[in-house]
């Protein structure tokens, strides 16, 4: 049974709902997987046309320019799972989800090579300050010139945020010849020979190139301004693949016109135009050495291949088995598949009392419980229910009338 793939409600009726040009690959998964209603938009859909089109969708994908609000999650009356197609999950309101049991999955981890690769290749761009000389030559001008050119071998990378793209940045920096700094709030294992910063000042005033892999939270927002900036080594580079509201950019621009800071990358802006083909300004812009990119930094095809299949296995996973390991909002739980059973999933408000109900509603009913998973947050409690084939049905029913039942579903 472990390649279970039936479902009791029946797959052609799942109505699935794909927004932002989300890769095909993934539109293909679900299709060989027997999910006929499978609609993709190439856009972000505003919170008004979300809500007239969510009504009658069981899962929706996104990417991280559709925002989901209470009152979008209000409208989803058959909403099971939300797909992020990216890294994040800042574009959903996680607190809203939670209380409505929708699962939210995203995938962290699928784009980190793509990333990390791009932030080599910037360093190296900047600093040869390639980009000054890219221009001339466009411009008809012949910049033929060493001064300011230098090698990326011997010289210090300061990594703030030593997280999955944070290490791997790390280890092609080291195979570049560099020495790595880095900094984290957590404790981190270095790789290789990267060395642990005690703060961010010490991180700063070492490194030639400093490039940013924090998330986006009160903390980081604003983590780089003038009060910092200062400390940066003449001459240094600046590169931010995090997030936009990490960096002051008025304050970035200052240092670079003054020339303490010699070159920057920028590819996430505290503003971003909703769309391509809209116009996009920047402080940054028309400044020397600078490279600004179009928030492309996972923007490859392995990728967004590897995301497809990343979040397209966990909404298998919970749709079909149960399983909601990578979940923001309910709970993570990983269960083993059995035979001769049907599965009933049951979410509720983490109150006192709440599976001893079940339990004892279901005893009541002589309904024989083969198998129970519990698994609680805060907010909301995840039951996983293996009951025999002849009752599941009378079972679920019961199930949905238990005192703080958020939301109950049999599976198969």
């Amino acid at each position: 049974m472990t390649n279970k793939k039936e479902t009791s409600y029946p797959k052609e009726k799942i109505r699935i709902l794909f927004l932002e040009n989300i890769s095909d690959f993934a539109v293909q998964r679900f299709k060989e997987e027997g999910y006929s209603k499978v609609e993709k938009l190439s856009k972000a859909l505003s919170e008004e046309e979300l809500i007239k089109e969510i009504k009658n969708v069981h899962i929706l994908g996104i990417r991280s320019k559709t925002h989901i609000t209470k009152k979008v999650l209000d409208a989803a009356e058959k909403l099971q799972a939300i797909g992020c197609f990216c890294i994040g999950v800042n574009q959903v309101d996680l607190t809203a989800a939670t209380e409505k049991g929708v699962v939210v999955f995203n995938a962290p981890y699928s784009n980190t090579r793509s990333v990390a690769e791009l932030v080599i290749a910037n360093s190296i761009m900047l600093i040869r300050r390639l980009p000054d000389k890219i221009r001339a030559a466009h411009d008809g001008i012949w910049m033929k010139d060493s001064k300011g050119s230098y090698e990326l071998r011997g010289k210090t990378l300061g990594i703030i945020g030593y997280g999955n793209i944070g290490s791997q940045v790390s280890v092609l920096a080291e195979a570049m010849g560099m020495k790595v700094l880095f900094y984290d709030v957590e404790t981190k294992l270095p790789l290789g020979n990267a060395k642990d910063a005690k703060t961010l000042k010490e991180l700063l005033q070492q490194s030639d190139v400093v490039t940013l892999h924090v998330p986006d939270n009160p903390q980081t927002r604003n983590l780089i301004t003038r009060n910092n900036l200062k400390y940066f080594k003449k001459g240094s580079i600046l590169i931010n693949y995090a997030r936009g509201e990490v960096v002051n950019l008025d304050d970035l621009s200052k240092f670079m016109k003054e020339g303490h800071i010699s070159g920057a990358a920028l590819d996430v802006f505290p503003w971003e135009p909703e769309k391509n083909g809209d116009k996009f300004t920047s402080p940054m812009q028309n400044l020397p050495n600078v490279i600004l990119t179009p928030h492309i930094g996972g923007s490859t095809e392995e990728a967004q291949e590897n995301i497809g299949v990343d979040v397209s296995s966990k909404l298998f996973n919970f749709i079909e088995k149960g399983i909601s390991n990578g979940s923001h909002t309910v709970p993570a739980l990983a269960l083993p598949l059995q035979d001769g059973v049907h599965r009933i999933l049951h979410i509720h408000y983490n109150k006192p009392g709440v599976l001893s109900e079940i339990n004892t509603l279901l005893s009541n009913n002589n309904i024989n419980i083969t198998g129970q998973y519990l698994k609680t947050n805060d907010e909301i409690g995840y039951v996983v229910l293996d009951v025999e084939k002849g009752v599941s049905k009378k079972a679920a029913s019961i199930l949905s009338n238990v005192k703080h039942t958020i939301k109950t579903r049999l599976v198969y």
